[in-house]
């Protein structure tokens, strides 16, 4: 893989770090800051609303600059954001801070994940996405835990001033080692225009939703249900989430290479793997070392699909793949929002923690039947898509962008 991929790999590690390492330090954050923990937590809401609805705006805006450029431009948002955070006095400044961040967060994994695909053949396209969302994943690994223990020991600010550090080495990465020039194209107006009527990207995007909702229902929770219901001690549960980042990493790099041979068949696989052992984690939840190993195999499954979803919606918008890339980043967020809701929904129904997996399953096998539908859309039109393809393929041909 180019030296450029592992440029953009650490760039994901910032940004997952300080979208996830929030979490940790919510106890820490809410009495220093002197609201409700419930108050804390809105600051990962607003998060992930301000990724949703900041990806289309900034991807409008860098569509006409150079990749390498838009790139920079999006990290140093990202840079300036954290260390707004690390300088907020008060709630309202650090909300505004997050939401800033956010906004560099969707455009930033768009537009690197079509530039990760302009650098490598297209049978290595699916890999290099991966590669890529690797970075995101040992953010959870290795960032989230870091950074927690950074700012439990020195402040909460402390941990933005690390992720800070660590988005200008990011910056200095992708100034260094990205090719000036790259082959993209998001074409005219009218493409963009024709996404939005584009029924089989809306339901691409409703299968990533659906697919996210679906993990962070359950992710949302697995803490408490493997404290509660499993009866793992909390120091377990420390390792047990440090075990389900190295199968996210590994599901990664798997799913990756199943989504070079088919996207398709990458999904069927994953959603239909996923439902299943989250229908088995229902039973295996109430005994300690099986919770752990089906835990390690859903934290496979689940990140297992990233890249497919991802290259699923590209290629169904071959007349503007960067803003259907960066859409499709917002709606992995939307469903991560979503699924928090649903999880905290079915505890207040009063189905108890056994009854999320169930929630998951369920909705991982609406999004098989979502990519089933899709894929049933694409063979009824397959003129239509090979169109699309040769007419993105002829705006490509005549020169780079610089």
């Amino acid at each position: 893989m180019p030296i450029p991929l592992f440029a953009l790999a650490l760039c994901a590690f910032a940004i997952g770090t300080t979208e996830f390492v929030i979490m940790g330090l919510l106890p820490e954050m809410a009495a220093d800051l002197q609201v409700s923990l419930p108050a804390a937590g809105y600051l990962v809401s607003g998060y992930a609303l301000g990724v949703t609805v900041g990806a289309p705006i900034l991807a409008s805006v860098t569509s006409r600059i150079a990749p390498k450029k838009a790139l920079a431009m999006l990290m140093l948002i990202f840079i300036a954001g954290n260390l707004l955070c690390a300088l907020s006095v008060n709630y309202g400044m650090l909300m505004v801070a997050r939401v800033v961040t956010s906004f560099a967060h969707g455009s930033f994994f768009g537009l690197g994940a079509v530039v990760a695909t302009s650098l490598v053949a297209r049978e290595k396209q699916a890999s290099a996405i991966a590669l890529m969302f690797t970075g995101l994943t040992l953010a959870n690994v290795v960032g989230v835990p870091a950074g927690t223990l950074l700012g439990q020991a020195f402040g909460w600010r402390a941990t933005f001033f690390g992720v800070t550090a660590i988005g200008l080495v990011s910056l200095a990465a992708v100034m260094a080692f990205l090719p000036a020039r790259i082959q993209t194209s998001d074409g005219t107006a009218e493409d963009s225009a024709a996404l939005w009527r584009s029924k089989p990207v809306w339901l691409a995007f409703a299968t990533t939703v659906v697919f996210s909702a679906s993990t962070f229902a359950v992710f949302t929770y697995i803490a408490p249900i493997l404290r509660d219901v499993s009866g793992i001690s909390p120091r377990g549960v420390a390792g047990v989430l440090l075990l389900i980042g190295v199968g996210l990493a590994v599901g990664n790099i798997i799913g990756g290479k199943l989504a070079d041979r088919s996207v398709m068949t990458a999904l069927r696989i994953n959603f239909s793997a996923l439902g299943a052992i989250l229908l088995v984690f229902m039973v295996t939840s109430h005994a300690p070392v099986s919770a752990i190993v089906t835990v390690f195999l859903w934290g496979m499954a689940a990140f297992a699909a990233v890249p497919a979803l991802q290259m699923n919606v590209m290629g169904k918008a071959a007349m503007a793949p960067i803003l259907a890339s960066t859409l499709n980043i917002g709606a992995f967020n939307l469903g991560n929002a979503a699924g928090a809701f649903g999880g905290g929904a079915v505890l207040t129904l009063g189905f108890g923690l056994t009854g999320i997996p169930l929630l998951g399953a369920v909705l991982a096998f609406i999004s098989l039947a979502l990519a089933l539908w899709g894929a049933a859309l694409d063979r009824r039109a397959p003129k239509a898509v090979d169109h699309a393809v040769h007419d993105q393929a002829r705006r490509e041909e005549p020169a780079c962008v610089e």
